[in-house]
């Protein structure tokens, strides 16, 4: 199973940027590499999803605002944040699919198999 680890979390302010990273053991064969978001007493939420092709989606709470990347010869997905805002705040986290024949629904964090640990972002209003 893929290992992946965050980093790049902190605190900012309303119109900052941040940039996220994802480490994994390897992600050349996941469909899918995305970040989720999970706030205090909210569900885990979609936030990114790049897949193997290079294909890139989002929610619209994010688009425009952030960009994922990946960098397949350092195993590494990155997650550029600009203009955050405090509804940003949360705990987030990077995921891989697992190798499947099917192509799984980039956007629901059950399709995900492989987690990492989480790194917090907090925006100050």
């Amino acid at each position: 199973q893929v290992q992946l680890v965050e980093s790049g979390g902190g605190l900012v302010q309303a119109g900052g940027s941040l940039r996220l990273s994802c480490v994994a053991s390897s992600i050349i064969f996941s469909t899918y590499v995305g970040w989720f978001r999970q706030a205090p007493g909210k569900e885990r939420e979609f936030v990114a999803a790049i897949r193997r092709s290079g294909s890139t989606y989002y929610p619209d709470s994010v688009k425009g605002r952030f960009t994922i990347s990946r960098d397949n010869a350092k195993n590494t997905v990155y997650l550029q944040m600009n203009n955050l805002k405090p509804e940003d705040t949360a705990v987030y986290y990077c995921a891989a699919t697992p190798i499947s024949g099917r192509l799984p629904n980039y956007s629901d964090p059950n399709e995900y198999d492989a987690w990492g640990q989480g790194t917090q972002v907090f925006v100050s209003s």
